[in-house]
């Protein structure tokens, strides 16, 4: 063999030997890139639907799966309701002449002769004023002595100084005004355009009527909750129930605490959806393809439609209720699952009513993770022809 035809005969040997090395480089690298994704997992915006599976109670976890037909619908579907109890509404209304503890009234005596008991000289009436009724629900007038004026109208206690003042000056007359109302008052606060500590009179002596004392709510009324404490009791209503029902218009009592604010409840979307938020309830009823829908739907790229989850802890009733079993004590944790492939999936998401607190987590379909590792894999074997390519 010449010399040239040997060089080309080992030069062609060597490139061989190269792109075989390069080719086992490749291969390795494809290997290690698919243990690296079963070890390690690949991106996504939660657990799978086996995983959410795998933690159920059949199978030593601590949430009941409970896939959602009409009676689990029936079961479940209650909405604690706003609203006033009993005692509220057997209130009766404050009299709004009523003299209290706390009360400031005014008095005007007039006596039939020149020198009179109270009266200066060459004047026949006295005035005593802001005379303030106290904690036992007295009041001292000179030359009457301590008379109880709580639980008195202004007609009754005018004739009670009558008595007590005719033994001792002729024919006396007396009039009882009320000064302020300090003695049957109520505090309202939150969202209303006039806060403020109010008394209870004539036209103000119903929830509704004090509110708009008050200057009304200052946000929407869709959104408001108004809220009655009285001593260790408290009650609330929505604004929307208060003056659609009369039975929640209840009367008000020295001491009310009112409070309005903006309705809290509300559920967190999670997952494959069109957003992931906290989206607040309202006043109204919202079922679970509702809130899919409140979110931008289920998204087309990712979703499952199998594996739509409703998580939730139920109380004691509500469980034993869905599991037919008497057996469960406690809250308890709950997944429940909607699949909207089926003939009524839909139907019956659209009559599962959404919950304060509650989660929505649609999971990723199968052929997304597919897809993503496929896509890493390839990406893996891209970067390696490339450092092959620079090798070479």
């Amino acid at each position: 063999m010449t010399q040239a035809g040997f060089s080309r005969f080992r030069s062609g040997a060597l490139g061989g030997r190269r792109q075989s090395l390069a080719a086992r480089m490749a291969q390795v690298a494809l290997v290690g890139a698919l243990l690296l994704v079963s070890a390690c997992g690949l991106p996504r915006s939660g657990p799978t639907k086996g995983q959410i599976l795998s933690g159920s109670v059949e199978k030593g976890g601590s949430t009941h799966i409970v896939n959602v037909d009409n009676r689990v619908n029936r079961a479940a579907n209650f909405t604690p309701a706003y609203g006033f109890s009993a005692d509220f509404r057997a209130a009766g209304t404050v009299g709004a002449d009523e003299i209290r503890p706390g009360d400031v009234l005014g008095l005007s005596i007039w006596e039939n002769v020149d020198d009179g008991l109270l009266a200066s000289m060459g004047q026949s009436s006295t005035q005593l004023t802001e005379l303030q009724v106290d904690s036992q629900g007295y009041i001292f007038v000179p030359y009457a002595g301590r008379v109880r004026a709580a639980g008195n109208s202004p007609e009754e206690l005018r004739r009670l100084i009558t008595q007590k003042l005719e033994t001792q000056t002729p024919d006396p007359q007396v009039m009882v005004t009320r000064v302020a109302g300090d003695g049957a008052t109520v505090s309202v606060m939150g969202k209303v355009n006039a806060q403020g500590v109010y008394p209870i009179e004539r036209p103000t002596r119903t929830l509704s009527s004090m509110l708009s004392r008050a200057g009304g709510v200052a946000i929407e009324p869709e959104i408001a909750v108004v809220t009655v404490k009285r001593g260790n009791s408290s009650g609330k209503v929505w604004l929307r129930d208060l003056y659609s029902n009369a039975r929640n218009d209840i009367a008000l009592r020295p001491g009310d605490v009112i409070l309005v604010e903006e309705d809290q409840r509300s559920f967190t979307a999670l997952g494959a959806l069109g957003g992931q938020t906290k989206v607040p309830l309202g006043n109204e009823q919202i079922s679970a393809i509702e809130a899919v829908a409140m979110v931008g739907g289920l998204s087309t790229q990712l979703a499952d439609p199998k594996g739509v989850f409703i998580l939730r802890d139920e109380p004691q009733s509500v469980a034993r209720a869905v599991l037919g079993r008497n057996d469960i004590y406690g809250t308890q944790r709950f997944a429940y699952v909607l699949d909207l492939t089926k003939p009524d999936g839909m139907f019956l998401a659209r009559d599962f009513v959404i919950r304060d607190g509650d989660t929505v987590y649609v999971t990723e379909a199968p052929f997304v993770q597919w897809r993503k590792t496929l896509q890493s894999i390839l990406g893996t074997a891209t970067e390696v022809g490339s450092v092959d390519n620079a090798f070479n």
